[in-house]
């Protein structure tokens, strides 16, 4: 327990020197990676039964040579396609979006630096020293969050492309 109280004081002591935006970058970060793991989730244990029921629906056509039949197949495939890459335009944005409100948080810090010098004079360094790291905290917590996001939203993206060949491959047409 005791560790868990040091944790939480090192993750609040980070976040206060980092400013309120750190914290906007924080919920970005929660909701692109729940956003993340429920595509995990749908790809590893959902999608693989939604597949088996398409290709068992192909397999039990009697027709599948015809031009209806390839519409058909055309039409189960895009919307396997479509379920697969649900949020995936979400995601990416928020992998985007993170670096910019890292440069928030430099904008911030940099207006809290320059009021500190208008108030103070440049001859109070420990002053300035705050607004300097709540202007570099939150843009290296954007960039790390969005290195983080680039590195799974790619795996996904690259998982959902082998999955969905996967299906096409599986689903032979005549």
């Amino acid at each position: 327990m005791l560790f868990l109280m040091d944790i939480w004081d090192s993750v609040r002591g980070f976040m206060a020197s980092g400013g309120s935006v750190l914290w906007l970058v924080a919920g970005v970060l929660f909701v692109m990676w729940v956003l993340m793991l429920e595509r995990y989730w749908y790809l590893n244990w959902i999608s693989p039964k939604e597949h088996k029921a398409i290709i068992s629906a192909w397999e039990a056509r009697e027709d599948s040579t015809s031009w209806y039949a390839h519409r058909i197949r055309e039409a189960w495939v895009s919307q396997a396609k479509q379920d697969l890459t649900a949020r995936m335009l979400l995601i990416k944005t928020l992998v985007a979006i993170c670096p910019m409100i890292g440069l928030l948080g430099t904008v911030t810090g940099m207006i809290s630096v320059f009021d500190v010098m208008a108030v103070h004079g440049t001859s109070n360094a420990r002053m300035m020293a705050a607004g300097i790291s709540m202007a570099t905290m939150p843009t290296m917590a954007g960039m790390v969050a969005a290195l983080s996001g680039v590195f799974f939203s790619t795996r996904l993206d690259a998982k959902m492309k082998i999955s969905l060949a996967k299906l096409k491959d599986s689903m032979p047409h005549h």
